[in-house]
């Protein structure tokens, strides 16, 4: 039940009832919204409808929100209609509303909200992507969950998800990954190796790479020859390695469905082969030279014909070379045919969870999706920007156990995985993050998962308490449908039920526009909402939740605890946080 997008349809319907509708048959109404209004002084609903339909139907905007008001007030769920300011509409509804909403959040439990918006159409969310040269560092947290939580939350509103993993196997930082692990194989076997040789991979997470190496194969790697050894190496160290990756995505909560190897993509006859041949049947790879680099020319630029894709045609800044000169491909190459195969697999979007240094992917992203779709395809890239660790109010740097970097486990191990999720999701993913140690320990307001977590073990408490002072409760789901939710007249109760009533909403704009962080904020809102009224009943005994004088009025509020605790542990999940039923 989406009462906003119900009185939307409301507004729409009063609108086309009006007689100068008919002069306007193409009445576009898509700009029209209901939302909650900014002074909750001033109503439970707001519309624009006045405003931005006002030029299509030639009236003045004032002129035309009172015709819609009118209209509005005949339906029997509203109680009063406000025209504000240049033709603003501030509604205020009936509380049989508000009962209707509760009865369909007790009703649907942690599943109030999920909804059809996706429909079911395919969506492919691809995220993390480290390369497989080490385990994960805290560079990598922020987007890992910003990406697992959005495609959780694409999930809970309709669409069809996939969550992906590119295993970045082809490059030639995994040549140095297996020379470096042979390194750490001859130490294995008790060869001084020295100082670690620059450009190899000097991280202390090799040496059990190497161990194991030894163990495995003995001195025999040593009488192979390099090709062989080389190209034996190179597989079983990116499998050690994804090997750590998978066990530092665990310990996040961070799951995916596919972890696809570019290497798959590489060879006579292979993906990025019969890409580039499809695609030059559509003149969208041709033999051509581009322009020198803007600015300072690199040293290594060469004015050569080369193999170019149209991305220019399609809103990149210029084409892109798809051949090195040596005949290789290049990384654009295997972009492009890999963004085939996911568009060949029926996926309708393809979103990417990006670092802040990869901005400059963006449009070459979006056009190969539009080129290679004929624009059937929205290609949706979200760049996640840096997080710096705080402590005792300083910029914090923590042992390096890796030996080079701070790792994402060392982050968890520090604070717990809910902290860290919650955390990363609390800003926006394109603003910094400062993540404060001490904060997100303390139990108090300013720490919002503690706040939200508590929120949620609070109302489990009453439930529990209820369980065990009133004789005939029994504390279930269906006990509390029953109830007679007409009981409840505070202002407080009903404020909460008005703030539930607005998460179904917050899924439909939060999954429209990729932004989990918004789950984030609104649960905070609930659960300061839940901790405010809890607060006037220590002051005000008649409006606690508990009384065994007022037994319906008692199975009313128990009702709306209940319901609270739904929304809020519903939230938690799309973000891949626990919901604890009690806290110490």
């Amino acid at each position: 039940m989406n009462i906003f997008a119900d009185f939307a349809e409301r507004v729409n319907s009063v609108v086309k009832g009006l007689d100068l509708a008919a002069d306007a048959p193409e009445l576009d109404l898509r700009r029209v919204t209901v939302e909650p209004p900014r002074d909750a002084a001033h109503g439970d609903l707001a519309t624009n409808a006045a405003m931005v339909l006002a030029k299509q139907l030639k009236m003045k905007p004032r002129d035309l929100a009172e015709k819609i008001a009118e209209g509005l007030r005949a339906d029997s769920e509203v109680d009063a209609v406000d025209v504000a300011g240049p033709g603003f509409i501030n509604i205020r509804v009936n509380k049989v509303l508000w009962e209707r909403v509760l009865a369909d959040v007790v009703a649907k439990g942690n599943a109030f909200g999920s909804g059809s918006r996706g429909a079911g159409l395919k969506v492919n969310v691809e995220y993390v992507s480290a390369n497989p040269t080490g385990p994960m560092h805290v560079g990598h947290t922020r987007g890992a969950v910003v990406g697992d939580a959005l495609a959780s939350l694409l999930q809970f509103a309709g669409y069809d998800v996939t969550r992906e993993y590119v295993i970045n196997d082809a490059g030639s930082q995994i040549d140095t990954l297996a020379k470096s692990a042979f390194l750490r194989y001859r130490e294995a076997l008790g060869e001084d190796i020295g100082q670690i040789p620059e450009g190899y991979y000097p991280g202390e997470y090799l040496i059990p790479v190497g161990k194991a190496l030894a163990e495995e194969f003995g001195e025999s790697l040593k009488d192979m020859s390099e090709g062989e050894r080389h190209a034996m190496l190179k597989s079983y160290a990116v499998d050690k390695m994804m090997d750590l990756i998978r066990e530092d995505l665990s310990a996040l909560n961070v799951k995916h469905d596919v972890f696809f190897s570019e290497k798959t993509m590489h060879g006579q006859g292979n993906a990025i082969d019969l890409t580039l041949d499809a695609l030059r049947q559509r003149d969208l790879v041709y033999t051509g030279t581009l322009p020198p680099p803007k600015g300072e020319v690199p040293d290594d630029w060469e004015d050569r014909e080369q193999t170019l894709f149209r991305s220019s045609n399609y809103g990149d800044d210029s084409d892109r070379a798809l051949v090195k000169s040596d005949g290789s491909y290049t990384y654009f190459a295997a972009d492009v045919a890999y963004m085939r195969d996911k568009i060949e697999r029926g996926f309708k979007e393809i979103i990417f969870v990006l670092g802040a240094d990869h901005g400059g992917y963006v449009k070459r992203l979006e056009a190969i999706g539009n080129a290679i779709s004929g624009g059937d395809v929205d290609v949706i890239v979200r760049l996640c920007q840096l997080v710096k660790l705080f402590k005792g109010g300083a910029e914090f740097k923590m042992s390096k156990r890796s030996g080079n970097f701070i790792t994402l486990r060392d982050v968890v191990d520090e604070v717990g995985v809910d902290a860290v999720r919650f955390m990363m999701l609390y800003r926006k993913n394109d603003a910094q993050l400062d993540f404060d140690f001490d904060k997100v320990k303390e139990q108090s307001k300013d720490n919002p998962v503690f706040y939200v977590q508590y929120g949620h073990a609070r109302c489990h408490s009453v439930l529990r308490q209820a369980a065990g002072e009133l004789d005939w409760f029994s504390n279930t789901p269906e006990e509390l449908q029953s109830a007679d939710f007409a009981q409840l007249e505070d202002e407080g109760e009903l404020a909460l039920v008005a703030k539930m009533a607005q998460w179904p909403r917050i899924v439909d704009g939060a999954s429209e526009n990729h932004e989990p962080h918004r789950i984030a904020f609104y649960l905070y809102e609930l659960a300061s909402a839940l901790h405010g009224h809890w607060s006037r009943g220590k002051e005000k005994p008649q409006l606690r939740f508990i009384n065994d004088k007022t037994p319906e009025l008692t199975k009313a509020r128990l009702a709306l605890v209940y319901a609270v605790s739904q929304v809020i542990a519903s939230g938690l999940n799309v973000l891949g946080v626990t919901a604890p039923n009690e806290m110490r």
